[in-house]
Formats: C-alpha cells, sequence, structure tokens
C-alpha cells in the first residue's frame, strides 16, 4: 500500500497513507454508503491503485480506467451490484480525491451497466431515494435522480406506444417486458437521448458495449438488437439499415447435456407431487418448460394418449405424445385442480387469461373448465396487463428448484435443467432408430437440422470404434 501512495502524491509516510484513504472513507459516505460496505470501496479502489505500473493517479488516463474496468469484470465475473461499486469507487478517487481534468466529464454511469438504471415507470425506485439525494441538492446523484424523473415522463408515450404495437401482434407478457427493458436500457445508454434523435451508429455503439465491456451472450445481444429494431421500424417507423459491422457476442458451439436413462430415472425417482408430474412429462413428451406450466385441460386428450400445445415457441401449435406412465397420475391430479375451478367458480374468480381476440369472441371461456390451467398456481395475482385478479398458471421457478434438487440429490454431477430432460426425450427416442422428421415434429423444430444436433450421441467413438488403451494383443 506505501507503493501506492507514493504513487498518489510522492508522499511516503504511514501518517499521509492513513490520512488519505481516511478522506477517501469520508468522501463515500457522503455517497450514501452504509458504514458496513465503505472499506469494500477503498478496496476497489486500492487495487487499482496497486496495479499502477509505476505511475502516479494524476498520470492516470480515462483509458487506463475503462481498460482495469473491462479487465476485472472478465476476470471475476462480477455481478451488477459488484460493478456499480468499482466504477463510484474509481469516480470518487478520481473526481474527489485526484480531482483528474479528464474525470469531470468522464461518463462514468455508463460504465457501471448503465444499461438496467434506467428509472422504473413508477417512480418507486426513485421516489425511495430522493429523500436522500434532496440533501445534497447540488451532487450528480441529485441531478441523476432529476434527470430519471424527467425521462420517465418524456418516454412514457413511447413505452405505452411500444406495449399497445406488441400487444396488437399477440406477443407473450415475457417478449413485451423484454423489449421494454432493452429501449429502456438503450436510452439510458445514451444519457436518455430521444431515440428519434439516434440511429444506426448509437444501435452500433451499445451492441459493441454489450458484447465488449458487457461480455453478454449472444442470444442476450440478438434479444437487445431484435428490441430496437422493432422499435425503429413499428413504432418510430425510421428503419436505420444496415448498421455495418460490429462486435458480435461469440456463440460458444456446446451440445445438450444428456441424462442416461438410469439418471434420468433416478432423477424423476426423487420427486414426487405436482412437480414430479410436470417434471414427468418434460421427458416424456419433450415439452418446453414453459409449454408444461402453460398446458390447459382441453389440450390433455386421454382417449387419444396425446397433449396438444398450443402457441408454442414460434407461435406454433404442435401434437405430442401423453405418456401412459403418467395418464393415471395426471386424471387424479385434474380431479384435485377442478375441485379448486369450482370453489373459485362460486367466489366468482374462475376466469382464466384468454388472448384478447379470443375473449372478445367468447367472453365467457375463461370460465370454463376446459380453458384452465393443468397446472394452476396456488394463490391468485394480478394480471399487469388487464388489471384483473385471477388464478393464473403455477410459476415456472419452482419446477426448476425442485428439479435442480432431485438432480443433487440424485448424485447427478452433471449441469441439469427443466430442459435437459426435453434434451434427453430427444435423444433417447433418436438412439432406439426413431425417424427423425418425427422426432422433429414431436419436438417443433421448424428445421430438422435443429434436431440433428441430438444425434451427437449416436457418433460418440465409444460406439463404432475401441479405444487402444482397451485393445489387447
Amino acid at each position: 500500500m506505501q507503493e501506492g501512495i507514493d504513487r498518489i502524491s510522492g508522499i511516503d509516510s504511514k501518517a499521509a497513507e492513513e490520512e488519505f484513504w481516511g478522506r477517501f472513507k469520508q468522501k463515500i459516505r457522503e455517497q450514501g454508503v452504509v458504514e458496513k460496505n465503505v472499506e469494500w470501496y477503498v478496496k476497489r479502489a486500492s487495487q487499482f491503485v496497486e496495479r499502477g505500473k509505476g505511475l502516479k493517479l494524476k498520470e492516470r488516463t480515462s483509458e487506463d480506467v475503462k481498460a482495469y474496468v473491462v479487465r476485472t469484470i472478465d476476470r471475476w465475473r462480477l455481478e451488477d451490484w459488484q460493478i456499480s461499486q468499482l466504477v463510484d469507487s474509481l469516480r470518487v478517487l478520481f473526481v474527489e480525491m485526484v480531482k483528474a481534468e479528464w474525470a469531470r466529464s468522464f461518463q462514468w454511469d455508463k460504465w457501471k451497466q448503465p444499461h438496467l438504471n434506467f428509472p422504473h415507470e413508477t417512480g418507486r425506485y426513485l421516489g425511495e431515494r430522493m429523500p436522500l439525494y434532496r440533501n445534497e441538492p447540488g451532487s450528480e446523484r441529485f441531478k441523476d435522480a432529476i434527470e430519471g424523473l424527467k425521462a420517465v415522463e418524456m418516454y412514457r408515450p413511447l413505452l405505452d406506444s411500444l406495449r399497445a404495437e406488441i400487444r396488437r401482434r399477440h406477443y407473450s407478457i415475457r417478449t413485451e417486458q423484454t423489449y421494454e427493458d432493452w429501449i429502456k436500457r438503450f436510452i439510458t445508454f445514451h444519457e436518455y437521448r430521444d431515440p428519434k434523435d439516434m440511429g444506426a451508429a448509437e444501435v452500433k455503439e451499445y451492441l459493441n458495449y454489450l458484447a465488449d465491456v458487457r461480455r453478454v451472450a449472444a442470444s442476450t445481444q440478438n434479444q437487445a438488437l431484435n428490441a430496437m429494431v422493432f422499435l425503429y421500424n413499428n413504432i418510430l417507423k425510421a428503419p436505420f439499415g444496415d448498421m455495418g459491422g460490429f462486435t458480435h457476442a461469440k456463440r460458444p458451439a456446446r451440445l445438450p447435456v444428456v441424462l442416461t436413462r438410469d439418471e434420468v430415472t433416478r432423477l424423476l425417482g426423487g420427486m414426487s407431487g405436482q412437480y414430479g408430474l410436470m417434471a414427468g412429462l418434460l421427458y416424456g413428451a419433450g415439452l418446453r418448460l414453459m409449454e408444461c406450466v402453460r398446458l390447459r385441460v382441453k389440450d390433455v386428450d386421454f382417449e387419444m394418449a396425446q397433449i396438444l400445445v398450443r402457441d408454442g415457441k414460434g407461435q406454433k401449435d404442435r401434437i405430442t405424445m401423453l405418456p401412459q406412465k403418467y395418464i393415471a397420475a395426471l386424471r387424479d391430479h385434474l380431479v384435485k385442480v377442478k375441485a379448486l375451478y369450482e370453489s373459485d367458480l362460486a367466489n366468482g374468480v374462475a376466469a382464466v387469461y384468454m388472448w384478447e381476440s379470443l375473449e372478445r369472441k367468447f367472453p365467457k371461456a375463461g370460465r370454463e373448465w376446459g380453458w384452465q390451467y393443468v397446472f394452476p398456481s396456488a394463490s391468485f395475482s394480478t394480471d399487469p396487463r388487464s388489471g384483473k385478479i385471477r388464478r393464473h398458471h403455477i410459476n415456472e421457478g419452482g419446477l426448476q428448484r425442485e428439479v435442480k434438487a432431485a438432480a443433487k440429490k440424485a448424485g447427478l454431477v452433471k449441469q441439469v435443467s427443466c430442459h435437459t430432460l426435453r434434451h434427453s426425450f430427444a435423444t433417447h427416442l433418436l438412439a432406439a432408430n426413431m425417424d427423425i422428421r418425427t422426432v422433429q415434429e414431436l419436438l417443433g423444430h421448424a428445421d430438422v437440422s435443429t434436431t440433428m444436433i441430438y444425434t451427437h450421441v449416436l457418433n460418440k467413438p465409444g460406439l463404432v470404434v475401441r479405444s487402444p488403451a482397451d485393445m489387447t494383443d
């Protein structure tokens, strides 16, 4: 640390070192940081000082800060709050302590995952913190809070239009929330500039940031791009066309995790009740997680032993099998669900969510037994779109946790998720010489090339080639 202080000011005494970090702590406290976290800010700043390569802090540039932040994020895989902590510690170091000229205009907020900092429309986040900010009316935090509140009102019509267009196209609530979040992040990244005044260059800059600084997955970057394309094409009516080259996040070429039949048996054997039944359908019918969660009573055909998956990925319907093994358990489960439904019906809260167009055409359908969810929630919830209180389907998080717990209990070392059961469904069918086109239809894949990834299990060297280690003279 002493060497670090030398690089700060040339003062080489222990007292000077303690005095410097004492003043730094006070500056951190003035930012509203709770006492128990102050030492962490000191640690972040001191680590930067120690990696100074013989330079005094006054000689350090904005590029040094950028390089350090990128390297630290990449090396330690920091969480969002840790990134914010790191950048804030460097901001105080250079703005308040060193008073570097470049630090005043440096875009600090852009470097602490700013695309997640757009205020909620309700203003709740800012409303909770404004009393703290009012004590420092001249501070950057107070100014940022005011700008955030202005942005909430400024872009409310834009976000309202975005939601309206998404609902008109019957996109899912998840797509609506995801697109809205990415647009907010994009706007915040560019310091609340109006998207009408931005275009391909700004979109490209943000995509490069996601790939180079945030190191997001390729699917995440594509999601952000899709949201912005939707905004400019359908809301602003100003397509930005070809952006030219931008940094594409790397898409790793990974094979799906597949369980053996014995591993599946051990996994499902450790589950029971509703979650055990759901996990059995993920494997036995090849359902995706949300396809299982959103299953309706009328789409289960016991006589034909099949399940009709409606509005699956890509808004496609398909038919898959209903495993004979789970027919009895599913019948018993629906007896309990129907009793719950009749209780809700008597209390006037039995109407489930329906697509708007379908609800207009059949206004009473939502109260019919056939439209109820096979796996309903244990409690009521408020529909974020209509504001109606109703019993929705079960939250998928519960099933995900149960599957992981069962995998751990079964002693499986593979990275098991709900989707692993779907992978196993496809692979085991192909291993049993099922026609790949049939498996494609059961999975709902648009292209057989997607299904072919599961043939990897048939190409394992151990199936057709012996290892030289196993060959005897």
